[in-house]
């Protein structure tokens, strides 16, 4: 078997290729032992797994240098590499072909990883021509091969294609997974169709499979983006009655439910009430609520919201920060946006300077907002394109288009974005 050499730097996997050939190394030097075709795979197939190709084909290469000789393990893990990774689905067949020519006999998982591979490059034909080729051969596919042929269906909009799949799945003896099932109630959502849903559902019990909270999550979240947010809420004593408890992913999505159909202050006694029901919220979960009480122009209920946050022993994030700076600079307590930029507490980024920068330009504040700068650059954190047309913008609101100009030539050095110098000549 040849594993074609792949360049460690193509895909950031150069030092992971290193340590896991030094651990190997250091088997033969400490054990004084040769490492099995075993530890080649384990090495590989977790480097593959951390998207590490370049590393993976590098320890395989290993492999092969050491006259290893390759199992339908490490074959796999190597058809993973060519088709799931780097898409050299040319290389992949090869590998099928040693295979067959040296007695390694291909099992599901080689196929499977090969279908999965052709599939997510839209390749669904030839998935399925891999398919009926493993049939041929007396190799019986499972859940996971059909999985991700339906994926690709659902993906598509081929939701009568999938369906039949699934028929062909059930009638062909194969008890499709509860993943298979979610990848269609996705589908089926999204194309509005939520009669058949419900009829998946119902009839999940006989059809030999079992809704878990993804089922129920995907199924609120489409519920709530087609308005339907009451019949969304009912769905959570189904999923109780059931033995399934909503996670945050579930309440995040009815939040957001309640924010679209009516109004975030809703979600807002929704949100403080959910520990009343079980839920444990989380600061996702407040962020979705403060962004629809910023689309509402609620600038203080955001504010008050992020008190009753912080009380409750809740670390805000960089979001909530820059949410909140908004909200402070909208209400004009650009003093407060200052003093939280300087808390010990405060996990800024990028986004949040620059939302203070932006309403202290609008306010032709250039010195204030210089200071922010000043202060963003301290921390380590890079201004970004956004950041330099801010500056300039500001500074040429004041008429300082000298400052402008000797701010323009320093950000020349360090790669000067499109949007500052079309930022400047607006106000030539």
């Amino acid at each position: 078997m040849s594993a074609h050499a792949a360049s460690g730097d193509r895909d950031g996997s150069g030092a992971g290729a290193e340590r896991a050939l030094h651990l190997l190394d250091e088997m033969r030097s400490l054990l004084g032992r040769r490492p099995d075709t075993a530890c080649f795979t384990t090495a590989a197939a977790a480097l593959s797994s951390a998207s590490q190709p370049g590393a993976a084909l590098a320890v395989l290469n290993a492999m092969a240098a050491d006259g290893v000789a390759p199992d339908a393990a490490a074959c796999t893990v190597l058809v993973g590499v060519y088709a799931c990774h780097l898409r050299w689905f040319d290389a992949a067949y090869e590998v099928l072909r040693w295979m067959a020519a040296n007695g390694v006999a291909p099992d599901v998982v080689t196929y499977s990883t090969l279908i999965s591979g052709l599939c997510s490059a839209g390749r669904v034909a030839e998935a399925l021509g891999v398919l009926d080729f493993m049939l041929e051969e007396g190799c019986q596919p499972n859940a996971h091969t059909y999985t991700p042929i339906m994926h690709a269906y659902c993906v598509s909009g081929m939701i009568h294609e999938a369906k039949e799949l699934l028929e062909t799945m059930v009638a062909a003896g194969f008890v499709p997974s509860t993943a298979t099932y979610n990848v269609l109630v996705e589908a089926l959502c999204k194309a509005g169709a939520f009669n058949e849903v419900d009829a998946l559902l119902e009839e999940s019990s006989a059809a030999g499979w079992t809704p878990d909270t993804i089922t129920y999550s995907t199924y609120m979240d489409g519920l709530c983006k087609a308005g339907r947010v009451d019949k969304s809420f009912a769905l959570v004593d189904k999923m109780l009655s059931e033995g399934l408890r909503p996670n945050e992913i579930t309440l995040n999505i009815l939040l957001d439910g309640v924010c679209r159909r009516s109004t975030a202050w809703s979600a807002k006694c929704l949100l403080e009430c959910s520990a009343e029901i079980g839920w444990h919220v989380n600061v996702v979960n407040y962020n979705t609520v403060m962004r629809r009480l910023c689309d509402e122009r609620r600038w203080l209920a955001v504010i008050k919201l992020f008190i009753d946050m912080v009380k409750k022993g809740m670390a805000p994030n960089s979001w909530t920060f820059s949410i909140v700076v908004h909200s402070l600079c909208k209400l004009g307590r650009l003093r407060e946006a200052f003093c939280l930029l300087g808390s010990e507490d405060f996990v800024a980024d990028v986004v949040t300077y620059n939302t203070l920068i932006r309403h202290l330009s609008f306010l032709g504040k250039a010195y204030e907002a210089f200071l922010v700068l000043h202060e963003m650059i301290e921390k380590d954190i890079t201004p970004n394109d956004i950041t330099d047309s801010l500056v300039v913008d500001c500074l040429c609101r004041e008429g300082k288009f000298l400052v402008a100009l000797s701010y323009l030539n320093r950000s020349l050095e360090d790669g000067l974005s499109r949007s500052a110098l079309l930022s400047f000549a607006q106000h030539m």
